[in-house]
């Protein structure tokens, strides 16, 4: 796979990756957000809010983001923000670690089960093992994490194909059905506008993997594609799921229910082993966002950062979450989330596609003009 390392790649498809990776464990491993999201207003109508609404505000929002990025030369969400709210910065940040609470608590207690009920595991190793890996990746930076991100996500679109294959040859007749004489209930597309602002506050975080790109066609262009590559996983799950329309809506975690109507303990252990790389892809896409943040303060001072800091602030982010997870305050924190939700649509989402929008076209002009007068 030596196309991973062209210039080509990290510019239009690693920002891409990235973001798919860090909304994916949470979005798509269970299956259940399909299902609330798209799937309960009708096999038609969920289609279209994933693909006509869903995954075209994601380009949309993630094109703006990028080329910000690249104008204003800020590749970590404190910079970002300064340069986009001024002062007011910090209310994004304050959304954001409320986000990665609660992100990494529901990653440690996945990580937990996950191979305690497929292995029989000792619930606490599969912790443990999903913080090494997250640590591991963190420390070793940016290139490891765009590497390993990559080969992940490969692996993760062969599980799904093979998985829908799978699926065809079983159910075929089932799943064309569903989809062609499907429905398309009402609240369609507030599904679909739900969905997509859930999940957009993470796009700052995978603002280091932008450093590649150059120019504002490339920007744009890796915008747009990140809204695919982000959608595309939830299609195919949405496809898998729709031969068992309507009795999936009620199961409580959709992939396993499907999984055991294939009867394949084969391809059960290896999606679970993979839903389990995507907890560390999460986890390492969160936390890395706050690491960069925090360099970003010592690069702006100019001063030489403690060896200790990272290491440190990666395991205490880390434990923090083990402890949320452990001692049940996820629900505690989860009641918030829907005003988080609405925080990251005021902090962050209108003022991208407003005031950034405004300052890149002022940036550019002012260059355009140096230009000339030059």
């Amino acid at each position: 796979m030596n196309f991973v390392k062209s210039d080509t790649f990290k510019k239009y498809f690693i920002p891409g990756i990235i973001f798919q990776s860090v909304v994916i464990a949470g979005g798509y491993g269970t299956g259940r957000e399909i299902v609330e999201f798209f799937l309960s207003f009708g096999t038609v109508g969920g289609l279209i809010a994933m693909l006509a609404i869903s995954g075209v505000i994601w380009g949309v929002v993630c094109a703006a983001t990028f080329e910000f990025a690249r104008v204003f030369n800020a590749y970590d969400y404190r910079t970002f923000f300064k340069k986009l709210l001024g002062k007011a910065w910090w209310l994004y940040e304050i959304c954001y670690v409320v986000l990665l609470l609660i992100v990494l608590a529901v990653i440690a207690s996945s990580a937990g089960s996950i191979l305690n009920e497929m292995f029989g595991i000792n619930y606490y190793i599969g912790v443990v093992a999903m913080m090494i890996g997250v640590g591991i990746l963190v420390l070793k930076g940016t290139d490891a994490i765009e590497k390993f991100l990559s080969y992940w996500t490969f692996l993760l679109y062969t599980v799904y194909v093979v998985f829908l294959v799978m699926l065809f040859s079983k159910f075929g007749g089932d799943i064309t059905g569903g989809i062609a004489n499907g429905t398309m209930e009402s609240g369609w597309a507030l599904g679909g506008f739900k969905y997509a602002f859930y999940n957009l506050g993470i796009i700052p975080a995978v603002l280091f993997s932008v450093k590649h790109v150059e120019t504002r066609k490339e920007a744009i262009g890796a915008g747009l594609m990140a809204g695919l590559i982000g959608i595309t996983p939830a299609v195919l799950l949405f496809v898998a799921m729709a031969g068992f329309y309507p009795d999936i809506l009620t199961a409580a975690v959709p992939t396993i229910y499907i999984l055991n109507a294939l009867g394949s303990p084969i391809l059960m252990i290896v999606f679970q082993v993979t839903l389990f790389g995507t907890l560390i892809e999460t986890g390492t896409g969160f936390i890395y966002a706050v690491t960069e943040r925090i360099t970003s303060v010592y690069d702006e001072k100019e001063k030489k950062m403690e060896g200790w800091i990272i290491p440190g602030v990666t395991v205490g982010l880390l434990s923090l979450g083990v402890f949320i997870a452990q001692f049940g305050l996820i629900g505690l924190i989860a009641q918030g989330y829907g005003t988080i939700t609405w925080g990251f649509l005021v902090f962050y989402v209108i003022p991208i596609v407003t005031i950034g929008i405004y300052k890149i076209i002022k940036a550019s002009r002012e260059n355009l003009n140096t230009e000339v007068v030059e």
